[in-house]
């Protein structure tokens, strides 16, 4: 079936929730059925993807499906977590749409309460890269490889190995021997990664991303840009997680494997590999600041959050404790850590946080 052929009263349903958050968050505890998170990915060219994000939101409500994904001329990119009963009734409806028949589905290694609505967002590109994609052939990929091909390769001496995510993403768990650009952004790293890699154009290069999207696009650039031996891990590190488990590979990923849901991350290795943002201890526990005015991602210890009440600094804790009206006030002169600071970039002064006891 062709996405073109739905009932166009589809068309009149609400696309988002207004529902308050955390209302959400406790129907979803409330549950008596588990849910699987999983993510997928693929670039085609939709011609309307309006229409098709209408479509597929009708589609994804009937079975029951929270998640966060975008639509674009170029493809779709999600996130979702579905009822475990209704994983098989997915993979049917996807099946249903021709240019999703087949489609891989990342299984998160570890489930939890990831999403809690659903929310589908037509965006110009289903990845920001700030490519001019008219200027190379995207088609021009580089070479997948699974757990197995990408340990072996790993091992040459002369083999490239670089991670396409985010500081804050590989602060917590990254490859052995792993380039890790400082950057916030994937459009940020593309240059930057160009810069280092400038004298190994001729050098066997792995890329690996979370779960292969931003590799797809990247692995074709470099391509473009004179790099001869490009691979690039198939499915991610999630993909590769569950291979090395299922075959009983060696795992040459350490610590945990950042996720842009509430989890907020899934350990792979026992390896704890960074630390906690305001006393230093080892931690790898990502989470975002209570104050809503700030909200900052930062890593916190339990030590840290039950002595700052969840909060990044003793600035967001006292106004927190402040009255909703004073608090709405206050915030519009305000400024935070979340203010001043990119992801992840915020770390605590110990003789200004009081938590040296």
């Amino acid at each position: 079936m062709s996405f073109l052929t739905f009932n166009a009263k589809a068309m009149g349903k609400p696309m988002h929730n207004k529902v308050n958050k955390e209302i959400l968050k406790e129907r979803l505890k409330q549950e008596e059925f588990e849910r699987t998170t999983l993510s997928f990915y693929k670039y085609h060219h939709i011609l309307n993807p309006q229409l098709f994000r209408d479509h597929f939101y009708t589609i994804l409500s009937e079975i029951n499906v929270f998640g966060r994904i975008y639509v674009s001329n170029e493809g779709i990119n999600g996130q979702i977590n579905v009822p475990k009963d209704n994983l098989d009734v997915l993979r049917n409806c996807l099946d249903q749409i021709d240019f999703l028949q087949n489609l891989r589905l990342n299984i998160a290694r570890e489930q939890g309460l990831s999403f809690y609505k659903l929310i589908i967002k037509v965006r110009e590109k289903i990845v920001a890269d700030g490519l001019d994609d008219n200027s190379f052939d995207v088609t021009k990929k580089g070479i997948h490889i699974n757990a197995k091909e990408f340990n072996e390769l790993s091992a040459k001496e002369e083999t490239v190995i670089v991670d396409m995510r985010n500081h804050y993403e590989s602060e917590v768990g990254h490859f052995k021997k792993a380039i890790r650009p400082d950057v916030e952004t994937f459009k940020e790293s593309l240059p930057i990664v160009e810069d280092i890699l400038s004298d190994k154009k001729d050098n066997p290069i792995i890329m690996y991303c979370t779960g292969g999207i931003r590799c797809e696009k990247a692995s074709a650039y470099f391509k473009h840009k004179g790099f001869n031996n490009i691979y690039q891990l198939n499915g991610g590190i999630i993909e590769y997680a569950r291979q090395v488990e299922s075959e009983g590979l060696e795992n040459k990923f350490i610590g945990k494997n950042f996720v842009f849901d509430d989890r907020l991350g899934e350990r792979i290795s026992e390896d704890i590999i960074a630390k906690c943002h305001q006393c230093g201890n080892p931690c790898d526990n990502h989470t975002n600041c209570v104050n809503d005015a700030c909200h900052i991602l930062f890593i916190q210890c339990d030590h840290c959050a039950e002595k700052l009440d969840n909060c990044c600094s003793t600035k967001c804790q006292d106004f927190n404790k402040l009255p909703e009206e004073e608090r709405k006030e206050k915030r519009k002169s305000m400024e935070f850590n979340g203010t001043k600071f990119g992801k992840g970039r915020y770390k605590a002064h110990r003789k200004d946080m009081s938590l040296d006891e």
